[in-house]
This record gives structure tokens, sequence and C-alpha cells, in this order.
């Protein structure tokens, strides 16, 4: 990759001491500008012009043509849109002469000293800030040395780099170019030399994609990185057509590569949305604390600070079950407890089942234990793993233990991954001979079963279903707490609590004569507050009882109740 060196050599320095004839840059290029208006470059001018002309280019390692052109954006630093008409009719002559200067004009925006914005079909250009306040300064304008920078420093570039081609003021080769040279001004930082490595694999327009996916995840932290975040990385759009195209269907050289992969959404891959893989960020983020970003960008979890406390009601028996749990989770206890598991040689990770009728609380415990023990939630949805692309559910079900697992070792408290209703995929093993979708199902099961025996963190998986419980799965869940629906005790005290105008009396004859699960009686509190709200008056008892009846969907000799809505549970 040969580097082209874009910056003079001379440093920056007052540039009185080193003339005879002491001048600053601002009275040359006041001269050049009072001589030039109207001059059509004719030869008068140059003679006349000549010595504030080689004083600027002497001074700025410019050609002339280069001075000339420079005093003149100093002249119209004021203005950010200069155009090339203005240069024209500044210099009295036509369009096609200014047309030869473009290359010179090319000079001085590689040179940093003028940007360049190209919006579509239009042109046009500014001059920094900081260039005006160097030529105030009388000092020559150098940019900041790329070379021999740290990590943070080297992602400090392509920052700005990615940002001035967001805001256009970068073309794409120029773009690229500026990249190249970032990279071998820094080989010997351990993230340029993987990218190095990486070009073995990829060509160099799979490599800037790549560095724009890891100027977005450290400096924006962003993990998950959509088609239209890159739009505007490319000018011809078809290029981007075929890149989106690429990704989406699996034949780009990143994806291919195992480089990039499709970022989940709950758990489950995405084709709008990419990320760096796992194991392409172990081998780039090696030398930075990249699990500060990655820690801070929480996408993907339900976090315990947003849980809302909430009291829970259960039997003696399932109380005694959830307070060991949620004290083993403590996380100085469970840091502790894992210790001694792993200097005995025995598994880390801890799995619980919570099963039971629908409605009993399985899910909304594991809320709590989380809101209690400073855990976040990663909520995997099972029906999402069915793929009509064949093998990709499996890659989806891998691509969930593998986020899970960054989460583990990148949050300073492990989070608890939430299978739930996971009926679908801890039951019995199906004939692998009766299709393609029970080979999926079965594949699915085996991958959970291998990742269950991995586990470092937490797994819970709420299920309605135990009977089909496979027998693998079963000896794997190191706890296996069954939610009855709430006794008589259970069910009074969640009456007074979510329905605290009952009277003693009125709570227990509700659950004395109800047999219902918590959540049936959170959809009759429902129905008394939004009646409350409709009717300006809170419902009597009688109407409480009246929500009671039509609550149940089935009659007790069997037959479904027909003529009325109810709220689900």
């Amino acid at each position: 990759m040969k580097r082209t060196n874009l910056t003079p050599k001379n440093e920056e320095t007052n540039l009185q001491v080193r003339t005879k004839n002491p001048k600053t840059l601002l009275q040359s290029i006041e001269r050049i500008i009072e001589l030039a208006e109207g001059s059509k470059l004719s030869n008068e001018f140059f003679q006349k012009a000549k010595t504030s002309i080689n004083f600027v280019a002497k001074s700025m390692s410019f050609t002339q043509n280069q001075a000339i052109l420079f005093s003149f954006f100093i002249e119209n630093s004021w203005d950010t849109d200069i155009r090339i008409k203005d240069l024209s009719k500044f210099l009295g002559c036509k369009n096609i002469k200014t047309i030869h200067l473009m290359n010179d004009i090319d000079e001085l925006v590689k040179r940093r000293l003028v940007r360049c914005c190209c919006d579509k079909e239009n042109i046009s250009y500014r001059v920094p800030l900081e260039v005006v306040n160097a030529v105030k300064q009388n000092k020559v304008y150098q940019t900041e040395s790329t070379q021999n920078l740290n990590t943070h420093e080297l992602f400090k570039h392509l920052d700005r780099l990615f940002n001035e081609r967001e805001e256009k003021e970068l073309t794409y080769n120029l773009l690229t170019s500026e990249l190249e040279m970032l990279l071998e001004d820094n080989e010997s930082l351990a993230f340029c030399k993987q990218i190095k490595e990486f070009e073995k694999e990829c060509n160099n327009a799979s490599l800037m994609l790549l560095l724009l996916f890891c100027h977005r995840l450290i400096n924006i932290d962003d993990d998950k990185v959509g088609t239209s975040d890159f739009e505007d990385l490319y000018e011809e759009k078809w290029r981007f057509r075929n890149v989106k195209a690429a990704l989406k269907d699996g034949s780009h050289e990143l994806i291919k590569n195992n480089i990039l992969e499709y970022s989940t959404d709950n758990g489950f891959g995405d084709r709008q949305y990419y990320s760096i893989s796992t194991s392409a960020k172990e081998k780039l983020f090696a030398e930075i604390e990249v699990k500060t970003h990655l820690a801070k960008n929480k996408k993907g979890l339900l976090l315990h600070k947003d849980i809302p406390s909430k009291s829970l009601y259960y039997n003696e028996r399932e109380q005694s079950q959830i307070a060991q749990l949620s004290s083993l989770l403590n996380k100085d206890k469970l840091t502790s407890v894992q210790q001694q598991l792993e200097k005995n040689g025995m598994r880390k990770g801890f799995a619980a089942l919570f099963y039971g009728a629908p409605g009993t609380g399985k899910t909304e415990t594991v809320y709590q234990i989380a809101h209690s023990t400073g855990r976040d939630i990663m909520m995997v949805d099972i029906s999402e793993t069915k793929s009509c692309w064949f093998g990709e559910s499996e890659k989806r079900i891998k691509e969930v233990f593998d986020k899970y697992r960054a989460f583990v070792k990148t949050c300073e408290v492990a989070p608890i991954l939430l299978f739930n209703e996971a009926d679908a995929v801890i039951g019995k093993r199906k004939d692998s001979t009766s299709g393609n979708v029970a080979q999926t199902e079965n594949a699915i099961q085996n991958i959970i079963l291998q990742e269950m025996e991995n586990l470092d963190g937490i797994m819970i998986a709420t299920t309605n279903l135990t009977q089909n419980l496979d027998k693998a799965f079963e000896r794997r869940f190191l706890y296996k707490i069954e939610f009855d629906k709430p006794n008589i005790e259970a069910k009074d005290k969640i009456w007074q609590t979510m329905l605290p105008v009952l009277t003693q009396e009125e709570s227990r004859r509700l659950a004395t004569d109800y047999s219902f699960s918590g959540g049936q009686i959170e959809n009759i509190v429902r129905k008394h507050t939004v009646d409350s709200i409709l009717n300006g008056t809170a419902p009597s008892f009688e109407t409480v009882q009246g929500y009671c009846k039509t609550e149940f969907l089935y009659k007790e000799d069997g037959q479904k109740k027909i003529g009325f809505l109810r709220d689900s549970a």
C-alpha cells in the first residue's frame, strides 16, 4: 500500500523570521487578491504579484497556482458554499479556464486547507476556521499527525473521517486513501494488524465497510448497524444496492468469513441489521477496553432498573424455593459459590425451570428476581427460531448463546438468560425420519443442551407443560420450581394488595369462592379500574363478583361459555 505524504515538510513556525523581506501571509494574500480580481490570470498579473505569490508558495509549499487559489479561498472564507463559478467570476475568465485549476484545488483539499462538499451534482468548498486562524497568526496550518497513535487516538481519527464523509466533505476515494494511510501509519497496533489479516479474505471495499462498523461500535456504541447507516458511504447508488443485497443473502465477504453477522432482536437474526461477530470482536479489539463500550450499549437487555417492584405471593413450598434461588443469585454469594464449584471441577452455570399453569407468576417471578439481585434480562422468544431458511434456525439459536456469552463477559453483573414459554424446545425429541421440521427442532435442542453444559451464567426457562419434558433437559435444570395456583391464604393476600378497597371479609370470600391464578385476579382488578374511570365511582362488591363469574371461559361441566368476551390472562 503506497503512502502519499499529504502534509508539507515545513514545521508549523513563524514565517517572518524566515524571509529577508519580513511580510505576513495575510499581507501577501491581500496583495494577490487585489491584483488577481478581473486579471484573467494574465502574464501581467503574474509579473505584478510575483513577490507575494512566491512568498505564499514558498511558505506553504505550494505551486504558484495553488498559492493564488488558496488566497482566493481565504478571501471568501466567510462563505461556506464557495463554488467554481465564483472563482471564474472573480478572475473574470471563462469556467473552462478555471477547470484547468481543479487538480490544484484537489491538492488543497488533500492537505485539508479547503473542504469539498459533494452533494449529488453540486460541488462547493469551504475553509475550516482553524486554517483561517493559522493564517491570522502567520503560521502554516498542519493537520494533526496520524503516525504512532495509540488505539484510542486511532478511533478518534476514524470518527473524524467518517463524520466528514457523512457531511459529504470527503469523497469515497479520498476517504479510502486516508483510511489506508491511517492503518499504514499505525501498523504496529493490534487492531491494524488484524485488519491487515482480513485483507487475505476480503477486498479493500469490504474492509472500508468493516472500518465503518468498528467506528460505529467504538465511537457511537452502536452494535446494531442498519443498511441506512452506511447508505451514504457510497457515491454510486448501484454500489450500495449491491452491498445491501450481498449482505442480505449472505454472499458478502464479511458475512461468509464470519466477520459480520446478522444482528439480533430478542436473540434472533434480523437480515436488515448487522453486527461485528463475537469472534471478530475478540480479534479486533484485543488491546482496548471494548467491553466498556459494549457494556454501556445494552441493546437486547431488559434492564433491572426498568423493572417495577411488585409484591408477589406464593404457596409456602414455592416461597421457600424462590427465596433460596434469589439468595443464591445475589452477586457476591453467586461469585463465591461459582468459585467453589470451579475449584471442584464442576460446572459454574445455573439453570432453573419454572413450570406450572398460565397466570401463576412464573415470568413475573423472573422479573422480580432480576430486580432484587440487580441482574438484567436477555429474553428469548422461541417462536422466532423457526426459519424458512435451511440451517438458519440452528444458526439463530447459536447467536442467542454467543450474544449472551458476550453480555456475561462485558456486564459487571451477569444477566439472566430467559427462555420464556420454552415448551417448543425442551419437549421430547421427535423421530428424525418424520421430516425436516423434526430434524431442525432436534438440532435446536441439541445445541441448547450443549450450551447448558457450558453455561457460565444464569438461564431460566418457563413452561406450562412438563409432561412432555425431555429427560436430557430435566437433568440439566438444577432448580425445578412448580408454580401451583395460589391457595386461599395466598389469594387473600393478592386480593388485599391489588384491590385494597375490599374489606378483609370480602377479600377472604373471593379467595374462597374462586380458584383463580394471580394473572386472573389481575384481570379482574383491571376491569375494576377501567369501570371506575368510566363511571366515576368504584364498582360495588357485587359487580366484582360478576367480574369473577365471567372470568371463567369454561363452566364446571367443561362446556365452553358463549356470548361474552374476556381479557387475556
